[in-house]
């Protein structure tokens, strides 16, 4: 069985990079016969501006992604040294459908290359009981851009995120994850 991996666009922003870059990623991972890849567009949600007692409907169409992926990767600038808001309210939409699952980090920003947004993003999973895999892509857009010069560096981080997708969610199968 193929890893189910979604790949999340983390920002919201109009002219955003984001987009290209999530697509060319779904396209590395795309050309692999190990895993069947979703991408979840975060500006393609209708998210409510205040946390809501009772969770709406795009909110539980963004968690059914969550729960339906063996894995992710995160696609996310950099903000501040951190990750944008829009990405940090998806990600707390969701809970135990995050636990014991792994994340790879697909991160660009201009001269830190994202790697405070990498730090940040993996801070955030630990308390998610998210596995963040070793490796990771940043990329500085005043230098860089998606393409073949990244591909090596997506290979290793998604050979990492199959084998622990697939590594964990055997786990799960055998015995249910319980924080």
């Amino acid at each position: 069985m193929r890893a189910r991996v979604a790949v999340i666009v983390g920002s919201t922003r109009e002219g955003r990079a984001g987009e290209a870059v999530a697509r060319w990623v779904a396209g590395v991972a795309g050309r692999r016969g190990d895993l069947c890849v979703e991408l979840v567009d975060l500006a393609g949600f209708d998210f409510p501006a205040r946390y809501p007692e009772v969770a709406t409907a795009e909110m539980n169409r963004f968690t059914a992604a969550v729960e339906r992926a063996d894995g992710f990767v995160v696609v996310t600038p950099e903000y501040n040294r951190g990750i944008p808001a829009s990405l940090k309210q998806a990600i707390d939409f969701a809970y135990d459908e995050w636990h014991a699952k792994p994340a790879g980090i697909v991160a660009y920003g201009c001269r830190s290359r994202g790697f405070h947004a990498v730090a940040a993003l993996r801070v955030v999973f630990t308390e998610l009981h998210v596995h963040t895999v070793r490796d990771e892509v940043t990329m500085d857009l005043m230098e860089d851009e998606p393409g073949p010069a990244q591909e090596p560096a997506a290979t290793r981080m998604l050979d990492q995120v199959v084998w622990w997708s697939e590594a964990l969610r055997a786990a799960r199968a055998a015995r249910p994850y319980v924080t």
